[in-house]
């Protein structure tokens, strides 16, 4: 069984869009769980109607932890509430290479939902796409999507959650270490540019790029300020 992961807060712009993915994937026997932050909005309503299970969350790292504690699944896919995913069958078509490839935990490329001069597929996959598959083995990589054995799981203790930036990063870090890192390139995440947008292009781009030098030296991001779905506070 797999068990799908979804932190949200004020997400009913979103959560929709990627609950539908997940029911349209040609794929059955999964759940999906909604780590919940407070939110205001009609976030939780829309989930209960796709028949999410929804339990209390927090941070991203905390969300997917509860929402781990509680899964059923053997395989893990957290994902975050914003995404698009391809193709249709996405759910599928990564458990389906998650086993052929033998693989204990596994990220995906990362494309933009939309283009401009700052963000493209040539961009990304410059400075994410390609680095992530050319030093796979020596500085894994893995955000918005990661596909996991609970055993590892569970084994790595979770996220952590006093990081307040790349966690995610470093959690694959952590798992590589007795787990089997893998990309599944034939799914493709597309990820919006609302962070980029309301933060600014090179301000977010720097603090990506101070958290992935510090990793280099097993040194997680503490004192960089994460904000939690702010875009709907500023214009």
């Amino acid at each position: 069984m797999l068990s799908i992961i979804i932190p949200t807060l004020n997400e009913e712009k979103n959560i929709t869009r990627i609950l539908e993915l997940i029911k349209n994937s040609k794929f059955s026997d999964y759940e999906v769980i909604i780590a919940d932050a407070g939110s205001t909005d009609r976030t939780v309503k829309l989930a209960k109607d796709y028949g999410c299970i929804i339990i209390k969350g927090g941070l991203p790292a905390r969300g997917r932890n509860c929402g781990a504690k509680i899964a059923k699944g053997d395989i893990l896919l957290f994902l975050d509430a914003d995404l698009d995913i391809r193709p249709n069958d996405f759910v599928s078509q990564a458990v389906k290479r998650f086993n052929e490839k033998k693989l204990d935990i596994a990220s995906f490329p990362i494309y933009p939902q939309k283009n401009n001069f700052y963000m493209n597929p040539i961009t990304l996959s410059l400075f994410y796409n390609i680095p992530q598959f050319l030093f796979r083995d020596i500085f894994p990589m893995g955000a918005m999507g990661i596909m996991v054995k609970k055993d590892l799981f569970n084994k790595v203790g979770g996220f952590d959650e006093t990081i307040s930036l790349a966690e995610d990063h470093y959690f694959i870090r952590q798992a590589d270490i007795t787990g089997k890192f893998g990309i599944i390139s034939s799914v493709r995440i597309y990820m919006p540019l609302r962070r980029f947008e309301t933060d600014g292009y090179f301000k977010t781009a720097f603090k990506y790029l101070v958290c992935g030098v510090r990793l280099l030296f097993s040194k997680p991001t503490r004192d960089i300020k994460y904000e939690f779905n702010h875009y709907n506070n500023k214009k």
